[in-house]
């Protein structure tokens, strides 16, 4: 059991910002097309954070594009996950903002925390 914990403790990203739920996050993932590999940034807010301090830990992202509500689930110590910048932090009371789900433009927003 030891030498699992080991692998993984090797695999785990060590530069990652503080966030979590409520802040808007810009995810840096490589994608591959046909022989090339590009980054493509995708940005939302963060729904939720899963298995925290885990090699399965996860984000949920959340995004409006073309008035269309966009997810997109990510492991945070993937190989194909390059960076996590945070862009804004935002003030929220829960752990999970599922609720943001039935919310239409501006009640989708998250309210900003002033530094």
């Amino acid at each position: 059991m030891d030498v699992i914990r080991q692998l993984e403790a090797e695999q785990m990203k060590s530069e990652l910002p503080d966030f979590g739920p409520g802040d808007t996050v810009r995810a840096w993932l490589k994608v591959v097309e046909g022989g090339k590999e590009r980054l493509q940034a995708f940005e939302g807010v963060c729904l939720t954070r899963n298995r925290r301090g885990s090699l399965r830990e996860s984000m949920t992202l959340r995004k409006i594009s073309h008035g269309v509500g966009v997810e997109r689930t990510v492991l945070v110590h993937s190989p194909r996950l390059d960076r996590v910048e945070v862009v804004r932090r935002g003030i929220v009371r829960r752990a999970r903002l599922y609720y943001l789900r039935d919310k239409i433009g501006k009640d989708a927003r998250v309210k900003e925390r002033r530094v």
